[in-house]
């Protein structure tokens, strides 16, 4: 699917390219992090994408052995034996492609022991490596002060602006006008989460499709509301 340039898209690929691009006597880490919703994941992919960068998603059951294997298959490299030297293997392929190694769900590896190989990858390779989390992120890379003062840009995800809720409306419903009063209403009542906008815009389609509307805005939307995460309240007697 095409990946549309909203705020977070662009804040992070630029930051990788500053990393990219830095002298070399700076570190190379880049850090972004903020709530669930907010798209990180897809300025990931854009950015895997245009810098051709290894990228790896960490699941909460991954040990250090487990992370080290996603990331060499992910380079198509077969692992060593021991974890040693699948961390030197890393580093190498890091160092001699020049390419990023972007960490998806940060968080599951920062809170374990096994966040000491990015240390060791990153010392071995020199390389950019740019880790994605959430909210709490920062904080537990305060506890590994060797990784945190590699960190060269800290990049806090923005919730989605009106001209990002304008800029998906089109690229996803292009022959559905729907007005900015009705983009904004929306865009507070989820504040700002990019999931739950795509969410409401794919209702706000099927309205407009049982109803044959072209185009919609607040007062035609009317009294609807929005599906904003919160659980319907129970009905009483």
């Amino acid at each position: 699917p095409k990946i549309v340039p909203l705020t977070n898209v662009g804040l992070l690929a630029s930051a990788v390219e500053r990393a990219m691009a830095r002298p070399s006597n700076l570190p190379g880490l880049v850090v972004m992090y903020g709530a669930s919703g907010l798209g990180k994941t897809v300025g990931a992919t854009f950015a895997a994408n245009i810098y051709r960068a290894y990228y790896v998603e960490c699941r909460d059951t991954w040990t250090k052995k487990a992370f080290l294997a996603a990331v060499l298959r992910e380079m198509t490299i077969v692992p060593s034996r021991t974890m040693s030297e699948m961390v030197d293997q890393i580093a190498d392929q890091l160092s001699r492609s020049g390419r990023p190694l972007i960490v998806d769900d940060a968080q599951y590896l920062l809170e374990k022991a096994a966040a000491n190989v990015l240390t060791d990858i990153y010392n071995a390779s020199h390389g950019t490596i740019v880790l994605i989390g959430e909210e709490r992120v920062p904080f537990s890379l305060a506890k590994l002060e060797r990784l945190h003062n590699r960190v060269l840009e800290w990049v806090p995800a923005q919730p989605a602006t009106q001209e990002d809720l304008r800029t998906l409306s089109a690229a996803c419903y292009p022959h559905l006008q729907i007005h900015d009063d009705l983009l904004e209403d929306l865009r507070k009542a989820v504040r700002g989460c990019l999931r739950r906008v795509v969410v409401n815009l794919y209702r706000l389609q099927s309205e407009a499709q049982a109803f044959g509307w072209d185009s919609v805005d607040i007062a035609q939307w009317g009294d609807r509301g929005w599906f904003t995460g919160e659980a319907p309240l129970r009905r009483t007697l």
